[in-house]
């Protein structure tokens, strides 16, 4: 394990990365103490493509823009003097 002061850290932090893909790991110190680890990020599979899941699961009915239908929903929750 290679272990490094925070400034170093910050200064080379694009090599010690390249370092920790190689599979080594980086503790960061601050004034000898340990405060943190760079550590290699398990690779995760790509995720499924989502487009079109919820296809052919629901259904719209023909009539749910037609003005009389808006009607009877206001006239329902009480809220019929907002559209006249």
């Amino acid at each position: 394990m290679v272990r490094v002061g925070i400034h170093e850290a910050k200064t080379h932090f694009s090599k010690l990365v390249k370092r920790v893909e190689a599979g080594e790991e980086v503790e960061i110190q601050r004034s000898g103490t340990p405060v943190a680890r760079l550590v290699r990020a398990e690779r995760r599979p790509p995720r499924p493509e989502s487009y079109g899941m919820w296809k052919d699961k629901g259904w719209i009915a023909d009539d749910f823009d037609s003005p009389e239908v808006n009607e009877q929903i206001a006239r329902d929750f009480g809220m019929l003097d907002d559209i006249e």
